[in-house]
């Protein structure tokens, strides 16, 4: 299996170096997609041994990761395993990751921390809307503990797919949802992740939080009563 880590980035200058160098230490090739950062997530990025490409300016999440998608399937790769830069995702899952879908067994592979409750558990707010937010996805087809987890295997089919209708505002929910109507294999793979060291979470606080899980929520059903 040809494999590409992709790793989205936005002013991670302080951890990027060491991530790239985790996932590398497991033999794979790593693009980072640096989303207009201001500080010295590229250079870093790139003197770690990653491919870069910079967006010109910040165009959010969802494009992001799009253009990783994009670049892996314009150079051949035949799956993709997506992780953060923040280091909360232990490269030491990729193995797991690319053997669930070698096997042919999901489209999909969603790295959950609520499987093995174990390692950095987010906050309580945060734990509250990921479980309303898993209730729903369960409603709409997709029946996934932790629905926002930004840690991804995918092959070739749902590559393809996502690369042409990655969801701009609420990515990993909605994508799960589009997915699933398009009738790819989901699978969860218990994970331990870990509480970032640099940098701050972008819904951080109670109000932030909240905010965000309402808006998925009205994505996800618009998503789901979207015309096929």
């Amino acid at each position: 299996m040809h494999l590409l880590v992709v790793i989205p980035a936005y002013n991670e200058a302080a951890s990027i170096a060491a991530v790239v160098a985790a996932v590398r230490a497991n033999g794979v090739d790593v693009a980072v997609i640096d989303d207009g950062s201001s500080d010295a997530t590229a250079a870093s990025a790139g003197t770690a041994g990653a491919h870069v490409l910079r967006h010109p300016c910040n165009l959010g999440i969802g494009a992001t990761v799009q253009t990783g998608f994009l670049y892996a399937l314009a150079h051949g790769y035949d799956a993709v395993v997506r992780l953060d830069a923040d280091g909360q995702h232990d490269p030491a899952y990729i193995p797991e990751f690319t053997a669930l879908l070698d096997a042919g067994v999901a489209d999909i592979v969603v790295g959950s921390r609520f499987l093995a409750r174990q390692g950095f558990q987010s906050t309580v707010a945060r734990r509250l809307g990921i479980a309303v937010l898993g209730v729903l996805s369960a409603m709409v087809g997709t029946r996934v503990t932790d629905p926002t987890s930004g840690y991804w295997g995918l092959n070739r089919r749902a590559l393809e797919l996502l690369a042409r209708f990655q969801p701009d505002d609420y990515p990993e929910t909605q994508a799960l949802v589009l997915a699933t109507r398009a009738g790819c294999r989901i699978r969860e793979l218990p994970v331990v992740m870990r509480a970032r060291t640099t940098g701050r979470s972008s819904l951080a606080g109670v109000t932030r939080s909240a905010f965000y899980m309402l808006n998925v929520m009205l994505a996800v059903l618009m998503e789901r009563l979207r015309r096929r």
